[in-house]
């Protein structure tokens, strides 16, 4: 099969463009003939070797971990999905990833894509709604009617965060650039500040939940946002424990784990009508350095789609 892989650790340019030997699946699995892979930043901190220490792979590796696609082969435990279905995914991140023709998942890891969706719209989402709705919906526990302050509002995450949680009855608060503050006000978010103009930590106060997309130096300065136990939840730099003390809140690190369960739930928001993907731009496979490097500058709305075979 044809796959985007890295045989050492690097910058973009270690990406070669080849032939490599088409996975075989286990009992578990399925065999997905892949439409479109999207591009997230976990994607760029492994191609560098941050995670190495966490995750350990053999060379040559293909990257990537969203994925669209049609099921070519099932494995003789599953029973819920057959050869012909049309689906979508959040593959296990030990495992191959989805730069490339073809992918073995965990069955249980993969949904029916829905309807309405093209192939590079559904493979945009299972990375940033798994991670929204855990964050949210999981570890936050938010109800309707609490406040929520959503950090990038136009990035991968924050553009659906941001649905996901007006369509739960959240009161969002989220921060763009200039340029982007109306485009991000239409996706729902109820105030939306100008980071150019204002730090939100200066006027943002008494909410309940802060989702800390960004991480970095400036964290600690988001606790004073929040209400008397009021909680901060970081996908980026793991919270700085005694920081919450000082500020009489709670605080979690978020490294997201994907379940066919919430993966369900993100379907049916989008049949709903409460979800819809942002693709910013989409790449041919041959263009993985460029898609990797056009990433790394943070400048994308919404996500940044690999396309494979059609489309």
């Amino acid at each position: 099969m044809k796959a985007a892989y890295i045989e050492q650790y690097g910058g973009s340019e270690q990406f070669k463009v080849g032939e490599l030997e088409k996975p075989v699946i286990g009992p578990d699995d399925v065999l997905i003939e892949v439409y479109a892979a999207s591009v997230n930043p976990v994607d760029w901190k492994l191609r560098e070797g941050y995670l190495r220490q966490m995750l350990s792979y053999e060379m040559p590796l293909v990257i990537g971990w969203d994925v669209a696609g049609v099921i070519q082969e099932v494995g003789e435990n599953v029973s819920d999905l057959q050869v012909g279905d049309a689906v979508f995914s959040r593959p296990e991140i030990a495992r191959q990833g989805t730069y490339a023709e073809y992918v073995a998942v965990d069955a249980h890891l993969v949904v029916k894509k829905p309807e309405s969706l093209s192939f590079a719209e559904a493979a945009s989402l299972p990375l940033v709604s798994h991670t929204a709705w855990q964050v949210m919906f999981e570890v936050m526990d938010a109800k309707p009617g609490d406040r929520i302050f959503i950090g990038a509002g136009s990035g991968g995450v924050g553009t659906v965060a941001i649905q996901l949680a007006k369509a739960n009855g959240l009161y969002v608060i989220t921060s763009t650039s200039t340029k982007n503050v109306d485009w991000v006000k239409a996706l729902g978010a109820d105030e939306v500040i100008d980071y150019k103009q204002e730090n939100p930590a200066d006027r943002v106060r008494d909410i309940d939940f802060v989702f800390d997309t960004m991480g970095g130096d400036n964290q600690g300065e988001l606790y004073q946002m929040l209400k008397p136990n009021g909680m901060l939840v970081s996908i980026s730099t793991p919270p700085d424990e005694e920081q919450a003390k000082e500020h009489n809140a709670r605080s979690a690190y978020v490294f997201m784990q994907p379940t066919g369960e919430r993966l369900q739930h993100i379907a049916k928001a989008v049949e709903r009508g409460e979800l819809q993907p942002v693709v910013d731009r989409i790449f041919d496979l041959d263009q993985i350095k460029e898609a990797h490097d056009y990433g790394e500058e943070g400048h994308a709305k919404g996500k940044i789609v690999i396309r494979v075979k059609g489309e």
